[in-house]
């Protein structure tokens, strides 16, 4: 489904006009961001930078630093405060517009590894709404407002699911080792690679993280033994659990104020559990989009501690919702998380309205992980038609030896007598409808309709096998074997030389057509007063 068939106010038909329109919703975005939210006074920022000065010029240790009139400090692993040492060789002033110039080269990668090239099509001024619709999402106001790094991890782990997607699969696994290494939410991908049986990127991710955190031990051994020790399980050292920015399972439940661990285990074991299961058949059928979105929701719920700033890990998600064409519902939850709505129950979170809107954010992450479409893959996508543990379907050649047709096929040549049209049964034989109700796709598709071929399963005429008539950035592949002189006339045929029969072309010689994939933006959304929150009241995180 492409943008275009999406009803809504017709664009400026001019440049100029188009300008004029960025140019009035660049000044709102700015009164919006400068005037409803509070600034968060680069605080996260000012964690870094003072626990590496203090680590460099000041003989102290990584984690007894703290920012000054706040009990908060460093509470990432050791190889995190190893990669910010060169702030120790700036100023504040310089360390904070790297960090910004950082954040907005981060933020420029995520977005092009996930949609590819397709963003060309809608040039400067698709550019400039989307960057309009990004500076409203709350998520990533809080990660440059606090000077954080998700998306820094965001780009690094997207570019491991580019890797994944495209079958470029050497180094795949690198950049999520490193994002594990800095930060431990993103470990959940290694899972991903697990649970889809992608054991060489898996390895290299653990490996990479593992030796990252060698280094650190090296570099910094007593910070590393007190980190892995001590640190890493005292999860009041980033701040209160019942704190309404925390959107996690854990959160939800201490605004209840229930303690039971047993209680938060069971849940994360079950948000788990629907995880493996979404996220394994999303990476099966080569819908890598939707197999790392959905790890990114996970990731979120099941950590004790999901900060605001770390839901930017929710952003690939509207993406998925906009490629299987839903942008409605995609724009309608990017506009929620873009109203600050959490921070209305900043002092009190008691009773049921408490109970439903301090805990806004987590219900969408949860309904995402729940319904976020999965299987949406280009049919021409190289990563369409890849088995479980990586490997590809491939088709037979129709010149090897055949193989003695079975005991249907004398039942489905009588059910496609008709010439000039597809038996039902043998396009149903030969599309290789999964148990679980998948069709196979993109190459796997044509693999079984040339083993149909093979096997004496007739496919006549112009019979057409839909590998995916859906939305932009799903991709439609038709797999066609011709027969005879004459073309079915009707949807999917085409009459010129790209025809699935005509003369010279025997049986099963029908070429396959496969249309390229384009990408959309993402989103928008509406801004709404928002709740200020104080940038003291949490710790970096």
């Amino acid at each position: 489904m492409s943008l275009d068939r999406v009803r809504g106010p017709r664009p400026p038909g001019t440049d100029g006009g188009r300008v004029l329109l960025l140019l009035a919703l660049a000044a709102a975005v700015t009164v919006f961001t400068a005037t409803v939210p509070l600034l968060r006074d680069w605080f996260d920022l000012r964690v870094y930078y003072g626990t590496v000065n203090s680590w460099v010029h000041g003989g102290g240790h990584v984690y007894d630093y703290r920012v000054p009139g706040t009990p908060y400090g460093f509470t990432y692993p050791p190889f995190a405060a190893v990669l910010m040492l060169p702030m120790a060789l700036v100023g504040p002033g310089t360390a904070t517009v790297a960090a910004l110039l950082l954040n907005l080269a981060a933020l420029a990668a995520a977005a092009r590894l996930w949609t590819g090239p397709g963003w060309r099509r809608y040039g400067w001024y698709g550019a400039g709404l989307t960057a309009c619709a990004l500076a409203l999402f709350e998520p990533l106001r809080d990660t440059f407002s606090f000077g954080q790094v998700n998306l820094l991890l965001l780009a690094l782990v997207l570019t491991d699911a580019r890797l994944l997607a495209t079958g470029r699969t050497r180094w795949a696994g690198a950049g999520i080792g490193l994002a594990a290494a800095v930060k431990l939410t993103p470990a959940l991908f290694i899972g991903l690679l697990l649970v889809t049986r992608r054991w060489r990127a898996a390895a290299v991710a653990t490996g990479v993280a593992a030796a990252a955190t060698a280094l650190a031990a090296l570099a910094a051994p007593q910070a590393s033994r007190f980190y892995w020790t001590r640190a890493l399980w005292d999860t009041t050292r980033v701040g209160r659990l019942d704190y309404v920015s925390n959107q996690s399972l854990q959160g939800v439940l201490a605004r209840l104020g229930v303690e039971s661990r047993a209680l938060w285990a069971v849940l994360v074991l079950l948000v788990l559990c629907c995880w493996a299961r979404r996220a394994g058949r999303a990476g099966a059928v080569g819908d890598w989009r939707a197999a790392f979105a959905l790890t990114g929701l996970t990731a979120c719920l099941v950590s004790p501690v999901t900060w605001v700033h770390h839901l930017v890990w929710l952003l690939p998600s509207f993406a998925v919702l906009i490629r299987a064409g839903r942008p409605r519902v995609a724009g309608a939850l990017y506009a929620v998380l873009c109203t600050s709505v959490v921070w209305l129950w900043f002092d009190d979170a008691s009773g049921v309205d408490g109970f439903l809107g301090s805990n806004t954010y987590t219900w969408i992450t949860l309904g995402l992980l729940v319904w976020l479409p999965v299987g949406h893959v280009p049919a021409g996508h190289p990563s369409a038609g890849h088995l479980p543990g990586g490997r590809r379907a491939t088709s037979r050649s129709t010149s090897a030896t055949a193989v003695p047709p079975s005991a249907a096929a004398p039942a489905i040549n009588t059910a496609s007598s008709q010439p000039g049209k597809a038996s039902s049964a043998a396009v149903a034989e030969a599309a290789g409808v999964a148990a679980n109700g998948v069709p196979a796709t993109g190459a796997g598709a044509e693999a079984l309709v040339a083993d149909a071929v093979v096997t004496g399963a007739p496919v006549t005429g112009a019979g057409a096998l839909r590998a995916g008539d859906g939305p932009v950035g799903t991709g439609v592949g038709t797999v066609a074997a011709g027969a005879g002189t004459d073309c079915a006339s009707g949807p999917g045929c085409d009459s010129g030389p790209d025809c699935a029969s005509g003369p010279g072309r025997g049986p099963g010689q029908g070429r396959g057509r496969v249309r390229s994939a384009s990408s959309e933006p993402t989103g928008s959304t509406r801004p709404a007063a928002a709740n200020p929150q104080s940038s003291s009241s949490r710790a970096s995180s």
